[in-house]
Order: structure tokens, then C-alpha cells, then sequence
């Protein structure tokens, strides 16, 4: 018998009086078991961070054993899975000689890389530049780092030293160009007009999604190396936030590996698939510049919970699963099979402006009331109530689809299977018809 929590839990990102989720209970591979005897494709990873499926066996494992040795210990004392986990972690990115630092999740993560960017560069009170339409989390200096127009009357960013730039939107290009290369590269450029106006000895940190996120935006190629090279040149710390395009989601470990050594950052943010969301965990990647700098400096921060022995075992056993499992891979391929797919159904629907990511199992796709106007069907970040129902369709179907905004995002677990992720997209396919109709779409 399951428990209704309804009247007794606070959900966030809700209104209260609107929740009606159901109960989940289990899961195996890209499927939720439900409360009502359901099975409910997932088709978004939940929150983005459920990589490696649900209730993966070698996760479930490594928690069962870490838990029979040791809960828990404070990062005051040494534990092996954290230092297995850190060494991993430097490893797979490339950071030997650097350290890093465990938090709790994303947004804490990204706090302390600005806290860290800020006592590296000696610039205590130094300016953070991020961008509009970004998500970095949900407490204060995370809101205010966050472009995000839900929780911009929240907080005061520039109280928090943030200033924020357009961003590298292609479809919507907030510079007036409708080619993409362009788009990026000015996009870059604004950063570093930015820091020139600020002037680079008072600028701490530029802080950055390299890749999709909620927000639906995937940066052109020529971005994130502009950016690498803009920061660099001014001797900026250029902090990458990875928290949900890591650990496979955009076909490689981490997603600025796509560019090679020209978009190395300087420091990384992770979260979500770090543990493919079995426990909470976050993370900051240093270089080994960044660390060395901070060798012989009291750091002030950390919470009880930073590094739990539990978290980490998790850590190190996702890591291994998506190494053993060859998922990275998986998702590059699956991803551009996927992309693929999406494209046809753009071919098929006129309610469709716009298809990108692809590089994983992140597609994105924007609809919008007229293709040649690239109008859309709400204002930002309202969703249009057709939207709202295909979703309802689906999840009567048996499948769950995120969206915002104008946005359907898709991005399953890595281990989805070929013939559910096929089947997931025909339904996709028969709920644009229905719900989206022609004339529908152009009232």
C-alpha cells in the first residue's frame, strides 16, 4: 500500500495544489515501475541525471557493499572510495595533477567553483560572468548565476557579482545572424567584450553550460573554443558547467571534449550522471594551475555531507559501468541515430522549427505557430496547452516526455533499448498529428 504525499511533502518546482504525480516504486533499465502495477518508459532520464538507467545492478552493488564497510566519515578523515573517485575523475578528464572537490550536487558545486575561482584569482569580490537562458542550480548565488527568467525576480545577480551576456542561441540568434558559425563566435565575443568593459582584473570567472541543457540551447562548434581562447587571453578562469551534459549525455565524458584541448576549461561542475543520480553527489574539477594555486591556502568551505563514502562507491561504480559498458559510445551512436529521427519528424510536421543536439541522447526540439517567422507557440518559458496534453497522451501510453517552454526534450537513459527509444519516437509521431494539427498550429 503506498503512501499519498500529496498533503504532507513541499515538491519543488510546483504549485502545491497542482501535483499529481504518481508514486513510483521501481524500475529496471529505461522503465519506472509505478505504484498502479504501470510500466512508464522514461524518456528523460527523469531530471536529466538518471544516465545509467534505473536501479542499475552495479550501482545497487556497490551501495549494498560500501554500506556493510563504512557509511559514513567527514572529509576530515580520508575514505578509499573518495580518493578512487577523485583519481577516476582526473583520469577520465585529463586533470592530472589537479584535485577535486566533492559537494552534494550541482548548484553547491557551482557555488564553490565561483568561491574557488574567486580566491585563486585574488579577486574576493570579482565579477562572474554567465549568460541569459542558463540554469545553474536554485539556491541564491545559483539563481543568480542562472539567466533563467522563472527566478530572475528571486535575486539580485548583480548583488552576487554576475553579469550576464546573450547567448548562443542559433535559431533565435540574439545578434540578428541566421548563420550558426557566426552566431557562436559572436556569442563568444560578447564574453569578452564583457570582460574588457569590466575590466579583466575584476572579473573572477566565466561560468558556462558547454553543451544543452533545460534551457534547449546546444552552442554552435565554433563557441566553446572562441570562448576557451577569449577567457585565456585575459587571463579569466573559464569554469565549465557539466552538471548535465557529462558522463555520456552528449557523447563524450565530458562534453568539451568534443573540441579537443582547445576547450579544456580551467574547471568543471559536475553532478547528476556522476552517480547516474543513485546518491547524491557533486563535484569540482580542478586543473592542476588552479589547485596548485590553493596548495598552501586555507579553503573555507565544505558541508558535512561533502564526499560521503556512500555517494562516492556510487561514483566509482557508475564511472566503471559506463567504461565496462561501453555507454559513451552507445549514446554517440544512439544520439545521432536519434537526431535522425527527429528530423524526419520535422520533415512531417510543420509544428516543428527546429531540431538540434544529436551528439548524444539530447535532442532538442522547438516548436513553434510558423516556420518562415520562427513565431512561437508561447512566450518563453510558458508551454502551450497542446503541449501540456501530447505529454498527458503519452504518459497514458506508457511513456513520459520532459519539455519546457516550446521544447520536447529528449534524452532517455543511456541504456534505453533500441526498439523502445524507436517506439517512443512513433508515438511522438502520432501525438504531433493529433495534437498539432495544421490548422491548429497557425491559430
Amino acid at each position: 500500500m503506498s503512501i499519498d504525499e500529496r498533503q504532507s511533502v513541499l515538491h519543488s518546482w510546483s504549485v502545491q495544489a497542482d501535483w499529481r504525480a504518481p508514486t513510483v516504486v521501481g524500475g529496471q533499465g529505461a522503465r519506472l515501475h509505478l505504484a498502479d502495477g504501470r510500466s512508464v518508459l522514461d524518456m528523460s532520464s527523469l531530471a536529466e541525471c538518471s544516465n545509467l538507467g534505473h536501479q542499475h545492478p552495479k550501482l545497487v552493488a556497490a551501495i549494498r557493499a560500501q554500506a556493510e564497510r563504512l557509511c559514513f566519515v567527514s572529509n576530515a578523515w580520508g575514505a578509499e572510495p573518495r580518493a578512487q573517485l577523485a583519481a577516476m575523475l582526473l583520469e577520465r578528464s585529463g586533470f592530472e595533477g589537479g584535485r577535486v572537490f566533492f559537494t552534494l550536487g550541482g548548484a553547491d558545486a557551482n557555488e564553490n567553483a565561483v568561491k574557488i575561482a574567486r580566491q585563486v584569482s585574488r579577486k574576493p569580490r570579482g565579477a562572474v560572468i554567465a549568460r541569459d537562458r542558463s540554469y545553474h542550480g536554485a539556491t541564491h548565488l545559483a539563481m543568480a548565476l542562472s539567466g533563467d527568467s522563472r527566478t530572475q525576480q528571486q535575486v539580485d545577480a548583480a548583488a552576487f557579482g554576475v553579469q550576464h551576456v546573450p547567448p548562443p542561441y542559433a535559431y533565435r540568434c540574439p545578434f540578428g545572424s541566421r548563420d550558426a558559425d557566426e552566431c557562436g563566435l559572436r556569442a563568444a565575443d560578447a564574453v569578452a567584450q564583457r570582460i574588457d568593459a569590466l575590466g579583466a582584473n575584476s572579473v573572477a570567472a566565466v561560468l558556462m553550460e558547454p553543451n544543452a541543457g533545460t534551457n534547449g540551447i546546444v552552442a554552435p562548434d565554433t563557441y566553446w573554443p572562441a570562448l576557451r581562447r577569449a577567457t585565456a587571453d585575459r587571463g579569466v578562469v573559464l569554469i565549465a558547467d557539466e552538471v548535465m551534459s557529462a558522463f555520456g549525455r552528449c557523447g563524450e565524458w565530458f562534453a568539451w571534449q568534443r573540441q579537443g584541448e582547445s576547450g579544456r576549461p580551467d574547471m568543471m561542475t559536475l553532478a547528476k550522471g556522476l552517480t547516474g543520480a543513485a546518491v547524491p553527489l557533486g563535484a569540482v574539477v580542478l586543473s592542476r594551475d588552479v589547485a596548485m594555486r590553493l596548495e598552501h591556502e586555507m579553503l573555507y568551505t565544505g558541508l558535512t555531507y561533502c564526499g560521503h563514502p556512500l555517494a562516492c562507491a556510487a561514483g566509482v561504480a557508475a564511472l566503471e559501468a559506463y567504461a565496462e559498458d561501453g555507454l559513451i559510445e552507445r549514446s554517440r551512436k544512439l544520439g545521432a541515430k536519434l537526431f535522425a529521427q527527429a528530423k524526419r519528424l520535422q520533415e512531417r510536421h510543420d509544428v516543428i522549427g527546429d531540431v538540434r543536439g544529436g551528439h548524444g541522447l539530447f535532442v532538442v526540439i522547438e516548436l513553434v505557430a510558423d516556420r518562415d517567422s520562427r513565431a512561437p507557440l508561447a512566450p518563453w518559458p510558458q508551454t502551450p496547452p497542446a503541449l501540456k496534453a501530447l505529454v498527458d497522451a503519452a504518459m497514458a501510453e506508457g511513456v513520459s516526455f520532459a519539455t519546457r517552454g516550446n521544447l520536447i526534450l529528449l534524452a532517455p537513459p543511456l541504456v534505453i533499448d533500441e526498439n523502445e527509444l524507436a517506439d517512443a519516437v512513433a508515438l511522438l509521431d502520432r501525438l504531433l498529428a493529433r495534437h498539432f494539427a495544421p490548422a491548429e498550429v497557425s491559430q
